[in-house]
């Protein structure tokens, strides 16, 4: 099993969080995405992956981009160390809170779009920032007052969910930009929480080879 990602890459970030709880052997191959004018847009990695990003994953004959999809993959692949409950309606609420992190908020601020701020619409950084902060703040606020109905120990209940895997990358940038996280109590016990397990830290980007 091959991960093709960037240290700080939010998607690749969840997806090598997941492999660690999982306790799975996986070779992890740094797609640069700025090196290079970007190595994402190689025409190896396009071939790879036609939509440019990272990660993805590449499972003997099988390749698969979008973390959400490979995060599924894994969990019914690997069921041994279970990352959604069991119940129906736990798994999808679980699941929600998840969604909430990488559909509604990650994209708005990921590198590609902050890159078509900055050169196609000739933005500023401070205009960049003040985008940034803004959809993260939004979806921030929300989170923290669904995390006041869902909490325990983590993000839905006491056991580890796909809504702590898409959290901790999620934080680690909204604290890059700057972002006043101590608005966010639950957030932040949830994600404090998590960064002292050792699958979390291994996953984080200082501790990955292409780290720049």
């Amino acid at each position: 099993m091959k991960l093709f990602g960037y240290w700080r890459s939010s998607a690749a970030y969840r997806v090598r969080i997941a492999l660690n709880l999982k306790k799975i052997d996986c070779e992890l191959i740094s797609i640069h995405l700025v090196k290079d004018g970007g190595q994402q847009h190689s025409q190896s990695y396009k071939e790879l992956n036609p939509n440019e990003l990272v990660p993805t994953l590449v499972d003997g004959e099988m390749s698969l981009n979008q973390s959400m999809a490979i995060l599924d993959y894994l969990e019914q692949k690997y069921p041994e160390v279970a990352l959604l409950p069991k119940g129906l309606e736990d798994n999808v609420k679980a699941k929600a809170l998840a969604y909430d992190i990488a559909c509604d908020i990650h994209p708005l601020n990921n590198l590609r779009v902050l890159s078509y701020l900055s050169n196609e619409l000739n933005q500023e950084d401070a205009i960049k920032k003040q985008w940034y902060q803004h959809w993260v703040v939004v979806g921030f606020k929300a989170l923290e007052a669904s995390l006041a109905k869902t909490k325990g120990l983590f993000c839905y209940g006491d056991e580890i969910s796909w809504a702590d895997i898409c959290l901790i990358p999620q934080v680690y940038n909204a604290e890059r930009f700057n972002v006043d996280m101590s608005q966010f109590p639950n957030i932040m016990e949830v994600t404090n929480r998590c960064r002292a397990l050792p699958e979390f830290w291994a996953a984080a980007p200082e501790q990955q080879a292409d780290a720049t």
